[in-house]
Order: structure tokens, then C-alpha cells, then sequence
């Protein structure tokens, strides 16, 4: 008879499916990707190189040369 009763008293499991997010499964999408971010870091690294050597240019032209 307990058995029963607590048997009866649970509240059954709801359990949503959802689709999963796609994930890129092409090489092709892979390979964009792959080169989406390598280009974003070789950017940054010629604009940090361009600003560093007209840095480096503005403070060697405000000194004369000690020679």
C-alpha cells in the first residue's frame, strides 16, 4: 500500500528535444573560418608594425644625428 502512495505522488520527467546548433561540417566552412582569423591577425600585425616604424621615424627625426 505505501508503495502505492508514493508511486503516485512523483511528477513525471518533461523532457524538451532540440535541435542541436549546426556546426560547420564542410571543409570549405572550416577552411573560410580558418582564414577569416588569420587574416584578422596578419592585419593587426601590419597596422601595429606600420604605427610602430612612424613612430620610430617621427622620434629619429627630432634628433639630430650625434656623429
Amino acid at each position: 500500500m505505501l508503495l502505492w502512495l508514493t508511486a503516485a505522488e512523483q511528477k513525471p520527467f518533461i523532457v524538451k528535444i532540440i535541435e542541436p546548433p549546426r556546426d560547420p561540417t564542410g571543409l570549405s566552412e572550416v577552411i573560410v573560418q580558418a582564414i577569416g582569423f588569420t587574416g584578422a591577425v596578419t592585419l593587426a600585425a601590419v597596422l601595429l608594425g606600420v604605427l610602430m616604424a612612424a613612430v620610430l621615424f617621427w622620434i629619429r627625426s627630432r634628433r639630430p644625428l650625434d656623429h
